[in-house]
């Protein structure tokens, strides 16, 4: 059904931990320290299926449980079927290798000049600084990699990185990522971004992070002091579901907004969570509100054990498709397929256009209607008319530069 802001209230405030104190609650490292890694603390407070019994027997050799108080407040827990669930509470088809799928989806182990450093694109290179997030999505594209569950034994050399990117003039956008780089302290996250910042040839700087959404505490005066310090620095978090939109987290974007860090939106479309247009639309109208770009709508990875998440891709083309003329153009991310085996990203798009030939472009609208576009014109010298009736040539734009 359509997302409601009643049924937001039901699931925002401290629900299952309303006996701690506010400054607990509030404290990040306090919601870190009490995160639910286990299957014992999962039955605490909720009867597991038997899949998702499975799936936590197998998380220690995919990719390991973890979510925070926080977060979990948001799982409904009496609906199995909850999309907050699915994103955090393991399942057994993580233990299922379906064709196709590959360890590193993306190819990024071979673009790796050195540990911890992808670079795929001419110009831009992704800095990856931690194997740690405060909550793992079971659909993660870095499940190799992230919480060492795999035995991949990442260890990122910071300063090997930017030596890298010091001595290759090209680059000239860095983003950080990981594992999620604002679970770093401050101490460290500013040292890193000190040092990008004096790099000459590094104009723009960017984080990936899923920590507004996982822990939206983590956003704190002194963090935002950080990124004004060096700002513009730009993030792109990541929200899947409007039950995800709450008002804590909308206070962590207004604290990352008036800090001078413009913020974007990365969703991936999965099964059961947000494969809906209805649903679609009520994430990317929270986001706005939230001061949010949609951004990526991102078909799933091929990652190993990742097909039980898998939409099909006509399905994305239709919800692009309900939301382009539907809702602002602000509101519509770009679907893209980021291409297996290191390809990068390439958008997908609903067919619009009929027919292209040298004389016109056919296409049709938002709503079906069909639409001509010359694209051959003779050139003429245009004219006005004169109260005398005597035509008076126009002046072409370039007239109107002034040296």
């Amino acid at each position: 059904m359509p997302y409601t802001e009643d049924r937001a209230a039901w699931f925002e405030g401290q629900g299952l931990w309303q006996h701690i104190p506010a400054s607990d609650w509030s404290d990040w490292v306090w919601q870190l320290k009490n995160r639910i890694t286990t299957v014992e603390q999962l039955e605490q407070y909720m009867t597991l299926t038997a899949d998702e019994k499975a799936g936590c027997a197998y998380a220690s050799h995919k990719l390991a449980l973890a979510i925070t108080p926080y977060f979990f407040n948001l799982i409904d827990r009496n609906d199995p079927e909850c999309p907050i669930r699915k994103q955090v509470i393991p399942r057994a088809g993580e233990a299922v290798i379906s064709e196709g799928e590959m360890l590193d989806s993306l190819g990024e182990d071979e673009h790796s000049p050195v540990a911890g450093l992808v670079h795929r694109y001419p110009d831009r290179v992704l800095f990856l600084v931690t194997d740690r997030c405060a909550a793992y999505c079971r659909y993660c594209t870095r499940s190799r990699l992230v919480s060492n569950a795999q035995d991949y034994n990442f260890h990122p050399e910071y300063e090997q990185g930017l030596r890298y990117i010091e001595s290759h003039p090209e680059i000239r956008d860095v983003l950080l990522s990981g594992g999620d780089p604002l679970l770093l302290s401050d101490k460290k996250l500013e040292h890193l971004l000190a040092r990008l910042r004096e790099i000459k040839h590094v104009e723009f700087i960017r984080i990936g992070s899923r920590i507004p959404v996982f822990l939206p505490q983590r956003i704190t005066p002194a963090l935002c002091e950080i990124f004004k310090k060096y700002g513009p620095i730009w993030m792109s978090i990541h929200t899947n579901h409007p039950k995800e939109a709450t008002a804590e987290l909308r206070a962590a974007c207004e604290r990352l907004s008036f800090a001078g860090v413009p913020l974007g939106n990365q969703s991936v479309l999965l099964k059961g969570v947000n494969d809906d247009a209805d649903v679609m639309k009520a994430l990317v109208h929270r986001l706005l509100r939230m001061r949010v770009r949609p951004y990526y709508l991102y078909q799933m990875d091929l990652i190993t054990g990742g097909a039980h998440f898998k939409v099909d891709v006509r399905k994305g083309l239709e919800i692009i498709q309900a939301l382009r003329g539907h809702t602002t153009g602000y509101a519509v991310p770009q679907y893209v397929i980021d291409a297996p085996g290191g390809g990068g990203k390439v958008p997908i798009n609903p067919d619009y256009i009929e027919k292209i030939t040298d004389e016109e472009i056919i296409f049709r609208n938002y709503e079906g209607h069909v639409f001509r576009y010359p694209l051959k014109a003779e050139p003429r010298r245009a004219q006005v008319q004169t109260a005398d009736a005597n035509p008076v040539p126009v002046l072409g734009a370039e007239s109107m530069l002034v040296d």
